[in-house]
């Protein structure tokens, strides 16, 4: 049965941490792929960069990379995109681990039927800097009631988000070490965070 990592976000835009974490849990729970599955209209967030655009960027980052991909479910269907529609849709025959960041973690419970989501995604979680590694305790009792249970990856912490490119941009400044030369060709000659 093929092992399938999901790692799903805004990538507003997508950056090397996203991509050296993809890598990291190829290597370490030994995954035929990982499949990113950028959001259509991420509910929890607001001034997201087009769809097109966020799909764009990260198609020009990753390409060229063996047994990475782009899932653009999210993208594709109307309406907010909910975790839980999206691995309600996915195809049987493979086992499923949904990779998140600590801070992603901590927030967990508030996501739209969390608790369903553990029946279809083994939850994978990456450390990421100043962030609790503690699970809630809501989630906590249901991985219990479900007899399940959290992989940590270990990672080397990269204290690089979209924000700090997103802000770095719109300052002038230098982003070359965290982006592909392609993905940041792309978003100067499309004028974009400015």
């Amino acid at each position: 049965m093929p092992k399938i990592g999901l790692l799903g976000g805004s990538f507003n835009p997508f950056h090397l941490a996203h991509l050296h974490l993809a890598l990291a849990a190829i290597q370490h729970l030994d995954l035929n792929e990982v499949q990113f599955i950028p959001a259509g209209q991420p509910w929890q967030k607001k001034g997201v960069l087009d769809a097109s655009h966020r799909l764009a960027i990260l198609s020009r980052s990753i390409q060229d990379i063996p047994k990475l991909s782009i899932n653009t479910i999210e993208i594709e269907r109307d309406g907010p995109s909910y975790t839980i529609d999206t691995v309600k849709a996915l195809p049987i025959g493979a086992k499923y681990y949904w990779l998140m960041g600590t801070d992603q973690l901590n927030n967990f419970c508030t996501w739209h039927q969390w608790a369903s989501i553990l029946q279809y995604v083994q939850l994978v979680i990456i450390k990421r800097p100043h962030y609790d590694i503690t699970a809630p305790q809501a989630l906590q009792e249901e991985l219990q009631k479900q007899q399940k249970s959290l992989i940590f990856l270990p990672f080397d912490e990269i204290n690089l988000s979209s924000t700090m490119i997103r802000n770095k941009l719109m300052a002038h400044e230098d982003v070359s070490a965290f982006m592909h030369p392609d993905a940041l060709q792309y978003i100067k000659q499309h004028h974009l965070y400015q």
